[in-house]
């Protein structure tokens, strides 16, 4: 009995390490099969839609979860796992995407980004929008913040495509499609761009509509520069038409007699109601400045400069308001600049002259009223006059030979008077000046053209 009691201990502990042999070499055989099996399960439903897809396996057995986008797809999705070779048992943990209801779709931008938001019914729409986008928007960054559901309307995807080329048209605002209802706001980049907008909501699939759309035009803006060092005056910004377009620059070629007019503007809609009238009576506020900016927006005129004299610049705020057409606003911030130095009366008429071979004084055709044009023209003489106050000026009227010579006489009487009249408003002294007619006995050109009797018919300044 002793004897066998101790072979028995002797033998026992060879068992361990058997145990751990057979141990390693079952877990080194189902380590294999399992990551095989997960392997063709995973092949097996490549071909479904799924998302958060997980395949976890143990020995045979599969647990399976991800989200599908229909019922017959969880099934088909479940179906073809079952159907692995080597596949003993599928613990089925498939469930559907959530169903939207109402089902909504929104991109909003801003000046950094578009933001897509709400929901995509499945992972290859989905990247077809992300796709448009990255056309449409053209390097613009894009925020995806879009997840999934059941329950989109039919050609949601079409209706996206839609509208994702108008938030290429926004500076900024929003779009969202609810079901099959569209609402806009924001603000279109370009003018034109609302409209532009509007046209194309058109082209929606059928069964969807707009039931709201509040983006605004950009403000419609037109700007006028007055450079004194440049000699220019140059115009930017916006007007309707083309014809509207040459009327307004040969405006500003008439009353800027000294400048270089500069054309920058552009055609395009949207102007406000009575825009053309608004800047020809602006343009001729802003010729009477020695330097100054204009800027138009919508219904709202901002003139900001310098006058040549006082009495300018309290007729400038004065009269500015009320030149405009109705419902138009005015801000005239217009400041003096400093006197020039006084001149003697040689000075004086040296530079009367000068003045006076770059621009004539305008008037109405047969009358002694001196043409809105001619305004920046006269300030221009009135700051010459003021610079020699000891000075008698005489102010000499001229006509073309048309017409009867007593007739002629008469009218350049009063256009002459009518230009003193203007200095005396304008605070210089009337006993300084005298208004003097010739009528035709003194042409400067041939009165057989149109062109010589418009240099005959003049203004000439004479420093006594």
């Amino acid at each position: 009995m002793h004897r066998v009691f101790r072979w028995s201990r002797k033998w026992w502990p060879g068992l361990i390490p058997l145990a751990i042999l057979w141990a390693l070499a079952a877990w080194n055989s189902t380590v294999p099969i399992e990551q095989d099996l997960a392997a063709n399960v995973t092949a097996a439903i490549k071909s479904d839609v799924l998302d958060k897809t997980r395949i976890s396996v143990a020995g045979r057995d599969v647990t399976f979860s991800a989200d599908a986008f229909s019922e017959e797809g969880r099934r088909s999705a479940v179906t073809s796992v079952e159907t692995v070779s080597g596949v003993r048992l599928v613990k089925d943990q498939t469930k559907l995407v959530p169903e939207a209801k109402p089902y909504v779709w929104s991109a909003e931008r801003d000046v950094v980004r578009v933001t897509f938001s709400g929901s995509a019914p499945l992972p290859a729409i989905k990247a077809r929008l992300l796709e448009a986008a990255k056309t449409a928007l053209n390097g613009v960054e894009v925020a995806d913040h879009m997840g999934f559901a059941r329950g989109a309307p039919q050609r949601f995807d079409a209706a996206v495509q839609v509208l994702i080329e108008q938030v290429a048209r926004l500076k900024e605002g929003k779009i969202t499609l609810s079901d099959k209802s569209v609402s806009l706001s924001g603000m279109a980049r370009d003018l034109g761009g609302r409209e532009a907008i509007a046209a194309a909501l058109r082209n929606l699939p059928e069964g969807f509509t707009v039931a709201s759309n509040e983006v605004a035009a950009p403000p419609y803006v037109f700007q006028a520069n007055k450079d004194p060092v440049g000699v220019t005056l140059t115009l930017t910004g916006y007007v309707p038409d083309n014809a509207v377009h040459a009327a307004l620059v040969a405006a500003a070629q008439r009353k800027f007699f000294d400048e270089k007019v500069v054309d920058n503007l552009k055609a395009s809609i949207g102007a406000p109601k009575g825009f053309s009238d608004a800047v020809v009576r602006a343009l001729g506020a802003l010729s009477r400045l020695s330097t100054g900016s204009l800027v138009v927006s919508d219904r709202e005129v901002k003139l900001s400069g310098d006058a040549l004299y006082d009495g300018a610049a309290n007729q400038i705020r004065t009269r500015l308001p009320k030149e405009l057409p109705e419902g138009w606003t005015a801000k005239a911030e217009v400041s003096v600049k400093p006197a020039a130095a006084p001149v003697d009366a040689s000075v004086c008429q040296r530079l009367f002259t000068e003045v006076l071979s770059k621009g004539t004084i305008q008037f109405d055709t047969g009358s002694a009223t001196i043409n809105a044009d001619s305004a920046g023209l006269l300030d221009r003489l009135a700051e010459i006059a003021l610079r020699c106050p000891t000075a008698s000026i005489e102010v000499n009227g001229h006509t073309d030979g048309d017409g009867d010579d007593a007739a002629n006489q008469a009218l350049s009487e009063k256009r002459a008077q009518a230009v003193v009249d203007f200095m005396v408003k304008a605070g210089l002294p009337a006993d300084r000046f005298k208004a003097t007619g010739f009528g035709s006995s003194q042409p400067v050109a041939d009165n057989s053209t149109d062109e010589g009797k418009a240099k005959n018919r003049r203004i000439d300044f004479l420093v006594r």
